[in-house]
């Protein structure tokens, strides 16, 4: 199956959680935060949106920075995605 996202909706899948500090302490699942940077797997057509045209400028295959509570969290083949705004998402992460 494949996610097509509508309108301005931006398809992430979330990077992996830090399982150890910088200064080398292992920390367990439980004390590890939810990390906000992801990586667009899908990017919707954009459009007109409440009477105002939405240009997207976010590709797939880049990392981002997203608000902490944003969007909505689907399951789909047993891989976990995380389906946004293009306004929720904050920052673009450039290497």
């Amino acid at each position: 199956m494949k996610l097509v996202p509508l309108a301005d909706r931006v398809v992430l899948k979330q990077l992996e959680a830090e399982e150890t500090t910088k200064s080398g302490i292992i920390l367990t699942s439980s004390a590890q935060e939810k990390p906000q940077e992801a990586e667009i797997v899908a990017v919707g057509p954009g459009g007109v949106i409440d009477g105002k045209e939405v240009k997207m400028n976010v590709e797939v295959g880049q990392k981002v920075i997203y608000s902490r509570y944003a969007g909505s969290e689907v399951k789909l083949d047993g891989k976990e995605y995380i389906v946004v705004r293009q306004n929720d998402i904050l920052a673009i992460v450039e290497d």
